[in-house]
């Protein structure tokens, strides 16, 4: 299994210590947000590569970064060097696919995500299932449902709709950016991509795969801590403990 990275955002909100330097390397603790994920995901024991997805701008960070790891970890340039010009998080997923030819199941993350349980969890779930899978939330403030991705999901938990950022959120049920695609469904990118499907969201993907086969959704078994901007990152430097496994 391949875990891809998203981490090529530009964290405008976050300058000045972003403008020149990646989110997801920023610390907390006494580590990397990116060291925090991939240290945790490895205990799994199902992850053969990591690929990390950056722009341009911030490609020389992650590969001096690469150098320290253990892991297996490919840096993939996806050649933007703007805001403006970014490709989106599903065209990025696409490049990287096309870029190193992957063809096997896949965990897609985001690299900027602060989290207090283990992504193994998630890992066993999706095996379990046997489908692509998504996690799941509740969220009660509609003025945070609007900037997401909300999930309608079965008995079952299997997912009946996505939608992003929609101003009329279906349910409380909100998709925070961690993913499971198969093989098979890894495979439907591009052609998601062709039909439609937004681009700039990672969960617009799954938003049009839904529609075409099962997806299952996990309810997070923790929280997840946002970095949204100066203040939020010094309150999680203060607040975080690390991951209960």
């Amino acid at each position: 299994m391949k875990c891809f990275i998203l981490a090529a955002g530009y964290a405008t909100r976050l300058y000045p210590l972003t403008e020149n330097f990646p989110k997801p390397l920023l610390t907390v603790g006494e580590k990397t947000i990116l060291d925090h994920l991939i240290d945790d995901i490895d205990l799994s024991g199902e992850i053969d590569e990591y690929v990390v997805i950056s722009n341009h701008k911030y490609a020389c960070h992650f590969e001096n970064w690469a150098k320290t790891k253990t892991q297996k970890i490919t840096v993939v340039d996806d050649g933007t060097d703007t805001n403006e010009t970014r490709l989106g998080a599903v065209k990025d997923i696409q490049f990287a696919i096309e870029k190193l030819n992957t063809d096997s199941d896949m965990l897609v993350i985001a690299g900027d995500n602060v989290l207090d349980f283990s992504l193994t969890k998630f890992i066993s779930y999706a095996k379990q299932k046997n489908t692509s899978c998504i996690m799941r939330y509740f969220e009660p403030e509609h003025k945070k449902l609007i900037k997401c991705g909300v999930v309608t999901i079965d008995e079952n938990d299997k997912v009946l709709e996505m939608t992003e950022k929609s101003p009329t959120p279906a349910t409380n049920w909100c998709c925070p950016p961690f993913y499971y695609y198969t093989r098979e469904d890894a495979r439907l990118v591009e052609a998601g991509i062709n039909e439609g499907c937004g681009t700039d969201a990672p969960g617009s993907f799954i938003a049009w795969l839904c529609k075409k086969t099962e997806v299952h959704a996990m309810e997070m078994p923790g929280s997840r801590y946002d970095i949204g901007n100066l203040e939020s990152y010094e309150k999680v430097k203060a607040e975080y403990k690390g991951i209960t496994k």
